[in-house]
C-alpha cells in the first residue's frame, strides 16, 4: 500500500468518525428537546409519545449495546427486544435535570437487562446461582490480569486474584458451556454420514447391565479372598471345578459347595439392596 493510498484510507476513516460523533451529537441534542418537553408536558398521554420517540431515536445505541453479546446461544433478535425493554424503562426514568447524557444513564438499564436475560433464560442447562456469578468475577478478573501481565492469566492466577480455589474457577468456566446444547442430528466430527444420535446407546443388552455389573463389583468386595479367586476361575477364566480344584488344593465336590454359598451370598445381598432401594 503506498503513502497515497494509505492517507485516503486514514482520511475516508476520520471521516467516518466524524460523521458518527455528528448523528451521535444531534441524537443527544434531540433527546434532551424531547426530555424537556416532557419535563413540560402536563398530559400523561402526550408524554408517553415523547417517551415512545426517545426509544425510537435511541434504539440503534440499544442495539449497538445488545450486539456485544451476540454468539452467545441466544438469537440476536432476543437480545435486540430485551436491551430495547431496558431503554424503554431508563426512558421512564430519567431525569434530565441531573445534566446526565441519556445514553450514558441508560446504558447501565439496557446491559443490565441483557445480564439479568442472560442469568435467567439464557442457559441450556443451568448452574447454579453461585456459578453463574463466579463466572462473571473470573471474566472480569481474566481480563483484568491480562491487561496487567500482558498475557492470559493462569487458572490459579485467576483463582489467587478472586481467593477461590481452582476447582471453583475450573467450574466457572466450564459452566460457559451451558449457554447452548449439540443438537444430536448435528455430525460430532467431520463425517457427515454421522450424527451424535449414531454414538449414544439404543437400549443394547450389554448397557442395560451396566448398573448391575457396578453393583455385582461392590458386593464381590466384601466376599473373602478365596471365594474371589475361585469365581474369578469359573466365570473369567472359563476353568472347570475340577480344574479349579487342581489349582487351589481341594476336591471337585468343595469347588462345587464353594461356589454355591458364594453364588448364594451374592444373590441374596443383591436382593436385599433391591428391596432397601426400592429397584425390581
Amino acid at each position: 500500500m503506498t503513502a497515497a493510498t494509505q492517507d485516503r484510507t486514514h482520511d475516508r476513516a476520520r471521516e467516518r468518525s466524524e460523521e458518527r460523533a455528528a448523528a451521535r451529537a444531534e441524537v443527544e441534542a434531540r433527546t434532551h428537546e424531547l426530555f424537556e418537553r416532557i419535563a413540560r408536558c402536563e398530559c400523561e398521554e402526550q408524554r408517553r409519545l415523547l417517551q415512545e420517540e426517545v426509544v425510537l431515536l435511541n434504539l440503534p445505541s440499544a442495539r449497538a449495546l445488545a450486539m456485544r453479546y451476540r454468539d452467545r446461544g441466544v438469537p440476536v433478535d432476543d437480545l435486540v427486544q430485551v436491551a430495547s425493554l431496558g431503554l424503554v424503562k431508563a426512558a421512564q426514568g430519567y431525569d434530565a435535570e441531573r445534566g446526565t447524557d441519556f445514553m450514558a444513564y441508560a446504558a447501565p438499564t439496557v446491559t443490565g437487562e441483557v445480564k439479568r436475560y442472560f442469568r435467567d433464560t439464557g442457559w441450556a442447562v443451568r448452574p447454579p446461582r453461585r456459578v453463574q456469578e463466579l463466572r462473571a468475577q473470573v471474566a472480569t478478573a481474566t481480563q483484568r490480569l491480562a491487561a496487567d501481565l500482558g498475557r492470559s492469566a493462569t487458572v490459579a492466577e485467576v483463582a489467587a486474584e478472586l481467593g477461590v480455589g481452582q476447582e471453583d474457577v475450573v467450574e466457572a468456566l466450564v459452566s460457559g458451556n451451558g449457554y447452548t446444547t449439540a443438537s444430536l442430528d448435528a455430525p460430532p466430527g467431520d463425517d457427515p454420514g454421522t450424527t451424535w444420535a449414531d454414538t449414544v446407546s439404543d437400549g443394547e443388552p450389554e448397557q442395560s447391565r451396566v448398573a448391575d455389573r457396578v453393583a455385582l463389583e461392590r458386593l464381590l468386595a466384601r466376599l473373602p479372598a478365596r471365594d474371589r479367586h475361585i469365581l474369578s476361575l469359573r466365570f473369567f477364566a472359563e476353568r472347570t471345578q475340577s480344574e479349579i480344584g487342581e489349582q487351589i488344593g481341594v476336591t471337585q465336590m468343595q469347588v462345587s459347595r464353594l461356589l454355591s454359598r458364594a453364588l448364594a451370598r451374592l444373590r441374596a445381598e443383591m436382593e436385599h439392596e433391591n428391596q432397601e432401594t426400592g429397584a425390581g
